[in-house]
């Protein structure tokens, strides 16, 4: 790949334009979760931009260990660019200087393994069925397809303790179960799905949803067999170039397709698609070819009751229900309002809001693993405001989220089911086929 002009993620001088717009206000660390947690300047926002400037300044290396450390303490969600008045782009600069450290140090052996396996769909997925298979060996299977890690797997993280749980992986993924085109009559749309591997890997029955819902507002449905991982997760781990790569499949495959649009499931696979392409995609061949196709990514409720003529639900669901927002569908593909409005349609449920539903759940993909004990006690905050509400039910747009919440409910205590907004949506539509209205 021939990159014509200097990125952010390619010369750490290109970031300046970006450090200087830091008024040190100081505002991010109002929003910041990892400094709510550990009050520590290099925790936030301002305390990076520091970092950043001292790095260019050559007052620290960029491969001093302290450094690297601080740098990856970062969740990407965010939620210091809503509060900037400058704004300052610190998605660029956190993943810029990652970037940067990447290239120095290069990629830890399992990380680049593991990166290796998501630039070719066909060989990852291979994987995911085989340790599918065998994750009896790994994982020991407690009831409701809950899984544990086993005691040998402790030492990889602090969070692998024993009341750490996880879904069950699938042993058939969503993408073998589905067909590659869903057909309707009289279409009023032609969807891709752009499954995301959490839902083609540990929940399908989200992605069995998302057709059913799609097909019942007469949209025809095409979900590429070999569409990769979104390279959400290899762009925050600063290899910029293996996100590139994934980034140019996903869109081949995009143009080889009669799509109008695509839809999402997921707030960072949609926000990867949207924001991010554009991003690591410049001054590329594929630049615009990517905001081309940003142009077309759509949240599964923002398609739904802003794009296509939809139908409204008439299923009953006798539920109490409360709504997490995912960091990357509010704060970087800026949906909130449309899933509360499906919601409120589906007569008999019950919207009630906790008293932060945007906090971050603790997630941050492999976060809560490498920085267990702050992601930990982020995750405890959130599961005390999910139980203050009450729910039945807390659904939520984030396959990721879902596994968070799922987690810390187990750990913390609390009844309260997870689930995925459309599956709900799903379930009031089935509940109208059978007559309960």
């Amino acid at each position: 790949m021939t990159v014509s002009a200097k990125t952010v993620f390619d010369d750490l001088e290109t970031l300046k334009k970006e450090l200087i717009r830091c008024m040190k206000c100081g505002n991010c660390m109002s929003v910041c979760p990892i400094y709510n947690v550990e009050k520590k300047e290099s925790s936030v926002a301002r305390g990076k931009i520091a970092l950043g400037e001292a790095i260019l300044s050559e007052n620290i290396k960029i491969d001093d260990e302290t450094l690297v450390k601080l740098i990856f303490n970062c969740l990407v969600c965010k939620s210091c660019m809503l509060a900037c008045p400058s704004g300052v782009r610190f998605d660029r600069i956190i993943l810029g200087l990652r970037s940067a450290i990447v290239k120095k140090k290069g990629i830890p052996f399992v990380k680049k393994a593991l990166f290796g396996l998501l630039r070719n769909s066909e060989l990852f997925d291979k994987g995911m069925k085989a340790f599918a298979a065998m994750q009896g060996l790994f994982l020991s299977a407690e009831e409701e397809k809950k899984r544990k890690p086993r005691g040998f797997l402790r030492g990889i993280s602090s969070r692998f303790d024993e009341k750490f749980i996880l879904p069950e992986l699938s042993r058939e993924s969503f993408r073998d179960r589905s067909k590659e085109k869903e057909e309707v009559s009289l279409p009023q749309a032609t969807a891709l799905f752009f499954t995301g591997c959490s839902v083609n890997y540990l929940y399908p029955e989200v992605g069995d949803d998302l057709i059913y819902v799609l097909k019942e507002n007469n949209v025809t449905i095409i979900t590429p067999k070999k569409q990769n991982c979104c390279g959400m997760p290899v762009m925050v781990h600063g290899d910029i170039e293996t996100a590139r790569e994934i980034a140019k499949k996903n869109i081949d495959i995009f143009e080889k397709t009669e799509a109008q649009y695509i839809v999402t499931v997921c707030g960072s696979c949609g926000s990867a698609l949207k924001h991010e392409y554009p991003i690591i995609l410049e001054n590329t061949e594929y630049e615009e070819r990517a905001k081309k196709w940003a142009q077309k990514v759509y949240d599964i409720s923002v398609f739904l009751l802003k794009v296509i003529k939809f139908k409204e639900p008439k299923g009953k669901l006798n539920l109490k229900v409360t709504y997490h927002d995912s960091c990357h569908l509010k704060k970087s593909m800026k949906v909130f309002n449309e899933p509360r409005q499906l919601l409120k349609m589906i007569p008999g449920l019950t919207l009630v809001e906790m008293k932060k539903p945007d906090a971050c759940c603790g997630s941050g993909g492999s976060y809560h693993l490498t920085y267990a004990n702050t992601s930990l006690k982020i995750a405890k905050e959130k599961a005390e405001d999910i139980k203050a509400t009450q729910a039945n039910v807390v659904c939520t747009g984030c396959p990721a989220c879902m596994m968070e919440i799922f987690e810390s409910l187990n750990r913390f205590g609390g009844n309260c089911h997870v689930t995925h907004t459309v599956s709900l949506l799903a379930k009031s539509y089935k509940n109208e086929r059978a007559g309960n209205v």
